[in-house]
């Protein structure tokens, strides 16, 4: 849970120094428990828990190949979003296997009911999860 900057005490506003006031409202902190920053301490905001924990270059990365993933999947069994079978292809599965071959037959595995050949999109898919990282579960504290 958030709490104000400063800890209990006056309200931001009446802490803060002489000059004109912004109107805004009191500031919320990510930490709870973290003293204000001074303005020449940090110029720009603070990033919320979810850009610290991951890198969002790498979850926008991850989103474009979900919806990839699904538009292939969409093709290949040749029917709308809704009527896709249940599948899980699981990046970070597959991320965690040894090479290639062994994703290559964890897809093929997975897509073992589609009547349609798979090969190019099994192909496609190791090339795009090439050099991706593995996202881990962020740790509760």
């Amino acid at each position: 849970m958030a709490a104000p900057c400063g800890g209990p005490g006056p309200p931001p506003a009446a802490a803060a120094a002489p000059g004109p006031s912004t109107g805004a409202g009191p500031r919320v902190c990510f930490a709870a428990g973290a003293a204000p920053e001074a303005p020449e301490e940090a110029p720009g905001r603070r990033q919320g828990k979810v850009t610290v924990r991951y890198d969002r270059r790498e979850l926008r990365k991850r989103l474009h190949l979900e919806e990839w993933i699904l538009a292939q999947l969409t093709a290949l069994y040749d029917c709308r979003e809704e009527e896709i079978p249940e599948l899980e292809i699981d990046v970070d599965e597959l991320l965690d296997m040894e090479s290639d071959g062994a994703r290559s037959a964890r897809v093929q595995e997975i897509l073992v009911d589609c009547y349609k050949p798979t090969e190019a999109f099994v192909g496609d898919l190791l090339e795009k999860i090439r050099g991706m990282q593995k996202l881990n579960t962020p740790q509760k504290k």
